[in-house]
């Protein structure tokens, strides 16, 4: 999940869960603004005005059973179960228990040994409750079941699920279904035979951050549906391919959008990769299209790449709830996202069994 921002880039609408809800306290660090390539000053006012309205016209329909491209129906908001609660004895993490803004960091993190052992085991942890949230999908159950899976496996491991009270997101888990490009609110929406639905699972385990997603296919999914899942993957697997010390971030976003133009997907750009460790989110911020922005990988620092693709339109709308990014046209959107360590002889997968 990306939420970073940095005094070194433009600013811009970021990944998983800052948004354009939510502006940078830390002096260093610039407000987050809706950021599309030649409006660097777009209002977000406006953005948020015609995202609310959008989300108003689609959801007083009474054609509940809107079809997209003659496949699948329009994904509609269902009900949203209480929070659910974490044990006093787990290690929470500052935001939680904060009423100010959620801590920022401006820098890379570089990990000594400690930092490194405690990075790979929140990354397992966190890869881990994926594979098994991954077994759950089958048409029939709700988000909001997959939710309560997830967050009792990560508390059951003695840790906390990073979004959890994140800015406000109610749930432990993200689950974005069909067109929705990210930050889905679990709820009472069963899965139907047909969906592919991403789940972004963040674990804090002793102090560290562990984030990762993957998209599954939710029983009979089309061929145009299941390429797409799957030169999304090969996107974020080619990204982190290239990733080593002194490599230039920017050739992250070259390789991920050269790789997506052979299909003719589209690169989704309003959310990011981001740098991630004690701190939920830090420099580097990771684009996942074409830029000339500097900077270079670190030895020793951990981030993560998380690509999403499009079939369609690559700009989003914003439901009502401020946190579910959806596709304008309604297309399908897929995403994969590991987190890395920076070693000497490249990049370190953290985020698999």
């Amino acid at each position: 999940m990306a939420m970073a921002c940095s005094s070194s880039l433009q600013p811009r609408l970021l990944s998983s869960f800052i948004g354009d809800r939510f502006v940078c306290s830390t002096k260093q660090l610039r407000p987050l603004l809706p950021f599309n390539i030649g409006n660097k000053h777009a209002s977000m006012q406006h953005r948020r005005i015609l995202c609310n309205l959008v989300d108003i016209l689609f959801n007083r329909s009474n054609k509940e059973d809107d079809i997209l491209d003659g496949k699948h129906k329009r994904l509609r908001p269902g009900k949203v179960s209480p929070r659910l609660t974490v044990p006093d004895h787990i290690m929470r993490p500052p935001y939680v228990d904060s009423r100010g803004s959620p801590q920022i960091s401006s820098g890379p993190e570089i990990h000594d040994e400690m930092g490194i052992k405690g990075m790979r085991a929140s990354g397992r942890l966190a890869a881990q409750v994926l594979e098994h949230a991954g077994t759950l999908v089958k048409p029939g159950i709700t988000t909001d079941e997959i939710d309560k899976a997830v967050h009792q496996m990560i508390i059951e491991n003695g840790a906390y699920p990073s979004p959890l009270r994140y800015c406000g997101f109610p749930k432990s888990v993200c689950t974005s279904v069909n067109e929705c490009i990210c930050h889905g609110i679990p709820d009472s929406r069963p899965l139907e035979d047909g969906d592919i639905i991403n789940i972004d699972v963040t674990v804090y385990l002793n102090g560290y951050h562990g984030d990762t997603s993957a998209t599954f296919f939710c029983g009979d999914v089309d061929d145009e549906a299941k390429q797409l899942v799957e030169v999304t993957k090969e996107c974020l697997n080619k990204a982190i391919s290239i990733c080593a010390p002194g490599v230039e971030l920017n050739r992250i976003g070259k390789t991920i959008h050269n790789h997506a133009d052979k299909y003719k997907f589209g690169v989704v750009r309003q959310f990011v990769g981001h740098g991630v460790g004690r701190v939920f989110h830090a420099d580097p911020v990771i684009l996942h299209f074409r830029n000339n922005e500097r900077g270079r990988i670190v030895l020793g620092q951990t981030f993560t790449i998380e690509p999403m693709l499009t079939i369609g339109s690559i700009n989003p709308v914003i439901w009502a709830d401020d946190w579910t990014a959806v596709t304008e046209d309604g297309s399908l959107s897929a995403q994969f996202e590991h987190t890395i360590l920076i070693t000497e002889n490249g990049a370190e997968i953290l985020t698999k069994c």
